[in-house]
């Protein structure tokens, strides 16, 4: 009987200390394995091209899933189905984490597609004429930027008190070509490059319509607070992952993909400061 017990104890110890080992290897395994979520077009391709071949060197093994809409991604990175993702500016991270009780932080701005004032009437901005018509975004956060380029290129001036994240066609001060200013949802601003004298479409529905950025005749200078960024589960800020993602955007080699293949992308302060 004793002899009996000792060998069952022996066993369900083995058994206890290899359950114990596959715990350890699987729990090793994970720290190592990351999924990063982004939207389809440009910014999974930054991360499939620029940010997934580095942290491969560093020895993780990289999941990137696509998405098309501009709700999941949040939702997904919430859940724990993603580490990250790389999608949003700064200002719908916060809207979007507030209204639906996420806690989300941002770990790097990347370079952006930036607007633009794209036309096939003027080939400059010189060229503008008196009362041309302008299709401009009409979401408050993207006809904010539109008239943000309109007052740098000289042809409208803002009431200087306004918060240049929140204005909009009311702090017009002065409108020194008259332009006919026509605000339309932005996914309806490619198209309309053909039937207006000139529209400000946002970098990434450009992109979407195979739009060259280079052919614009004037790109925004933004604020890095319209700059995407790539954002985690707040929890998780101060884990080794989020580090390692943060030396691959900071490396060289992620800045070489950008300017070879990403060629009209704003690049965010802390690139230019390193330049």
């Amino acid at each position: 009987m004793k002899k009996t017990l000792t060998i069952l104890t022996f066993i369900l110890t083995i058994i206890f200390l290899a359950a114990c080992s596959n715990n350890s290897t699987s729990s090793s395994s994970s720290e190592k394995s990351l999924t990063i979520g982004a939207t389809s077009g440009p910014y999974s391709d930054m991360v499939q091209k620029a940010i997934k071949p580095i942290l491969e060197e560093k020895g993780y093994t990289v999941k990137v899933v696509e998405f098309s809409d501009y709700i999941q991604p949040n939702l997904a990175l919430g859940n724990g189905d993603l580490d990250a993702n790389l999608f949003q500016h700064k200002i719908y991270m916060e809207t979007f984490a507030e209204e639906n009780n996420l806690d989300l932080s941002e770990v790097i701005i990347v370079p952006t597609a930036p607007m633009g004032i794209y036309s096939q009437a003027f080939e400059s901005i010189d060229a503008i004429e008196e009362g041309s018509e302008i299709a401009i975004p009409n979401d408050p956060t993207n006809l904010a930027r539109a008239l943000l380029i309109l007052q740098e290129e000289g042809l409208i001036t803002l009431d200087p008190n306004t918060n240049p994240l929140t204005v909009s066609e009311k702090d017009v001060e002065e409108n020194i070509k008259n332009l006919v200013i026509k605000p339309i949802e932005a996914g309806q601003l490619p198209r309309s490059v053909e039937s207006v004298d000139l529209a400000a479409v946002p970098g990434n529905y450009a992109l979407a319509a195979n739009m060259d950025l280079l052919d614009a005749i004037a790109l925004e200078n933004m604020p890095d607070d319209y700059r995407n960024r790539v954002v985690v589960n707040t929890k998780h800020l101060n884990e080794r992952f989020v580090q390692d993602i943060r030396e691959a955007v900071e490396s060289a080699e992620f800045e070489q993909v950008i300017d070879e293949e990403f060629q009209g992308f704003g690049k965010p302060e802390w690139m230019n400061q390193d330049n």
